[in-house]
């Protein structure tokens, strides 16, 4: 008799973090913007090789041999093999990714719920919300060290995201007149590094450290407040506000702010890195899609590798090459 093999399928999509980056870990409100377009995609095929293997941008091979860059990742493949009683299956893991890596997209995040929903989906098991966040936990506590959980709940959302770590995780409809043009610099974020940096901050400084932190969650009130108005021009300005905290707490960089200043001498309402920093993308807000292509132009001669175009109301993302 000829086995039936088993296949399952998990997807997922990146983030943008529209303010409380950093301060976010330390209890204060952050906005999130799922990017539905921007996908990741797991597929599993059950095989008879007595191996696990995984194909990868980072690593093809077996699973038990990934480079420590993927412990995350392959702890939380052993976690839910073990607790779901498939520790000795045989199989091909694949992971295809249009998020770029190391951007502040929330690349882990995603590759983490992407990965969680197709082994569900090749056990036949149910998977729950709550689930899916916790296990997603055990991935991002390994890559991230302390992290927040916004990464994972935008990336698994369908929906913009209110979160207060261990308090508050709420949808924020954004119907706002204005476009999100989103961009990446070229350069290698690095999180770790720079959640490293603040907490370290936070114990030489913690006055200084935390009167930073808690101005970026007094923006994140007034930009929750100012999307509820329509008021872009007063989020362009909560934008440049929080882009100060960031600079001042160390996770900027110089070519961050350099190409943040291009965008706003080029007429964006307001910029500001997003994510980690020291690197990655940063997001300016524009009026419309007619101005947020022609600044994008421009930026791509400044050295910006990539852009894509959210508009804030109900339309979808699109994307510049």
């Amino acid at each position: 008799m000829v086995k039936i093999m088993r296949s399952g399928s998990g997807e997922s999509h990146a983030k943008i973090i529209l303010i409380g980056e950093h301060s976010v870990v330390y209890g204060r409100p952050a906005i999130a913007l799922p990017l539905s377009k921007v996908k990741t995609n797991v597929h599993i095929e059950e095989t008879d090789s007595g191996t696990q293997i995984l194909h990868s941008r980072y690593f093809d091979g077996e699973l038990r041999r990934a480079p420590a860059s993927l412990d995350g990742i392959k702890q939380l493949i052993k976690h839910i093999l073990e607790e779901l009683s498939a520790t000795e299956d045989s199989f091909i893991m694949t992971i295809n990714s249009a998020l770029p890596a190391e951007r502040g997209m929330g690349s882990s995040g995603a590759t983490a719920i992407a990965v969680i929903r197709a082994l569900y989906s090749y056990l036949n098991k149910h998977l729950t919300h709550a689930k899916l966040l916790q296990l997603a936990d055990i991935s991002e506590s390994i890559t991230h060290g302390n992290p927040s959980g916004l990464d994972a709940s935008t990336s698994a959302s369908s929906q913009p995201v209110w979160m207060v770590k261990h308090h508050e995780l709420l949808p924020l409809p954004i119907n706002l007149n204005a476009c999100l043009l989103i961009c990446d610099s070229g350069i290698k974020g690095r999180t770790g590094e720079a959640v490293a940096s603040v907490k370290k901050r936070l114990e030489l400084e913690p006055h200084e450290t935390q009167t930073l932190l808690e101005t970026l969650g007094k923006l994140a009130f007034m930009a929750r407040k100012q999307i509820a108005n329509d008021d872009a021009t007063g989020l362009g300005q909560t934008f440049n506000a929080a882009q100060a905290q960031l600079a001042a707490l160390g996770v900027s960089n110089k070519q961050l702010d350099e190409l943040i200043k291009t965008s706003l001498d080029l007429g964006a309402l307001g910029s500001k890195l997003t994510g980690g920093g020291r690197g990655g993308c940063f997001i300016s807000l524009v009026r419309d899609q007619e101005e947020a292509q022609r600044i994008a132009a421009q930026l791509h001669t400044h050295g910006v590798t990539k852009t894509w175009i959210q508009p804030l109301g109900n339309a979808s993302e699109e994307e510049n090459n």
